[in-house]
């Protein structure tokens, strides 16, 4: 099966189809974050109302709770967590970035000291590749190495090389047919170990490429940098996927870069902290502004929180730290994000891609720079902190 059609260009931007085994993607697409086979506090009947049409697991979570077995005797990912459109898993390699203090990375695999229980797990490239073949997902991707912002080039060549070799050794691996493995580029922010990465990569032929090592602390000018001299380096008719890129204005600037497909778990994050999107950008819907407001969120927005609610009651709840915020803070924000694509997607086809991305800068204000990388520093550190915890008890 063909992992990709590629519909019509505007500029670099591109809106495509997405082929999996459970259904078709429209690109742009966005893919909300089910860690452990769930998006925080959304069912799936949720995920289809606000217009998901992919979600994403990781292999290394779903590994640990409740267990590759347990997922294959219930169904698979699809039958487990009762969401009948396409999927996606993560390797795991992620992980291998982000709980730096309970890994190590050897040649052949990351060996990991479980944050649940304190139990050692070794995953090779050929594990994980058969862990993600017992939960079932669509597309899976291989076991890589990521490396903080900042690293020497001595560091990022030497990730690419071990990328390079676990790839292969999961392509080698794969043996369902159902699925489609993506290859995934690395080399930090050195054009050239990029071109070596995807060069790779692209000799052995994928049918998806992913852009990885990146929204990992640099700033938003090196990342769309690495982006733009990256994606002219993955054939035109397979999808393009930017790893752990979420905010709105990143979405928007890297679909104009030939990025086809999204995922992370910012939107949900920061709405359960009260942050929602709005067209001028973030509100924090706690403050004492909104509590008499009697209008949604956002006026003209027509997720089910804002069709329903006033923000006066969304404030009211996160104020009286009601577990239902959780929920319509979610539904709103990744509602506006997968809007965001539809959008970008409809100006592709009309061919006013470079109007709306204008548009969409008039309006949208981010946070600042400075704030924004002290905030990835801050959840990276809570992240590891959390785990650390978790493993004392």
């Amino acid at each position: 099966m063909s992992a990709f059609t590629l519909g019509k260009t505007d500029g670099d931007a591109r809106a495509g189809t997405l082929h999996t085994a459970h259904g078709d993607v429209p690109t742009p697409a966005f893919m909300p974050v089910a860690t452990q086979g769930s998006v925080k506090a959304l069912d799936p009947d949720d995920l289809k109302k606000i217009g998901a049409n992919i979600v994403l697991a990781n292999t290394y979570h779903l590994y640990l709770r409740p267990g590759v077995d347990i997922i294959r005797s219930l169904g698979g990912l699809h039958g487990f967590m009762q969401w009948d459109g396409p999927t996606l898993t993560d390797s795991g390699g992620f992980q291998g970035f982000s709980l730096a203090h309970l890994r190590k990375i050897t040649d052949d695999a990351i060996i990991f000291k479980s944050h649940i229980d304190g139990s050692t797990h070794h995953f090779s490239p050929e594990a994980t590749t058969r862990h993600q073949e017992g939960i079932g997902a669509d597309i899976i991707m291989p076991l890589d190495i990521c490396v903080p912002a900042g690293s020497d080039r001595a560091t990022a060549d030497a990730a690419v090389d071990k990328t390079n070799r676990w790839v292969k050794l999961c392509k080698d691996t794969h043996t369902r047919q159902d699925q489609h493995l993506f290859g995934i580029v690395q080399g930090g922010l050195f054009p050239d170990l990029r071109k070596k990465s995807a060069d790779f990569l692209t000799s052995l032929g994928f049918p998806g490429y992913a852009v990885g090592g990146l929204s990992v602390g640099e700033s938003k000018k090196d990342m769309h940098e690495a982006v733009g001299f990256t994606t002219p380096l993955l054939p035109v008719d397979s999808p393009r996927y930017l790893m752990g890129v979420g905010s709105p204005e990143d979405l928007v600037e890297c679909v104009a870069r030939g990025i086809d497909m999204f995922d992370c778990v910012l939107p949900t994050r920061i709405a359960r902290n009260g942050a929602l999107f709005v067209r001028s950008g973030r509100v924090n819907i706690d403050t004492a502004r909104f509590r008499s407001i009697d209008a949604p969120v956002e006026e003209g927005c027509d997720c089910y929180t804002c069709q329903t609610f006033s923000a006066a009651y969304v404030h009211h709840l996160f104020r009286a730290k009601e577990l239902l915020a959780f929920r319509l803070a979610s539904i709103h924000n990744l509602r506006f994000i997968l809007r965001l694509m539809e959008e970008m997607r409809e100006a592709i086809l009309q061919g006013t891609f470079e109007a709306y991305r204008k548009g969409f800068h008039e309006q949208f204000t981010p946070p600042d720079e400075t704030t924004r990388r002290a905030q990835k520093v801050k959840w990276l550190e809570a992240l590891a902190n959390s785990k650390a915890k978790a493993e004392q008890r």
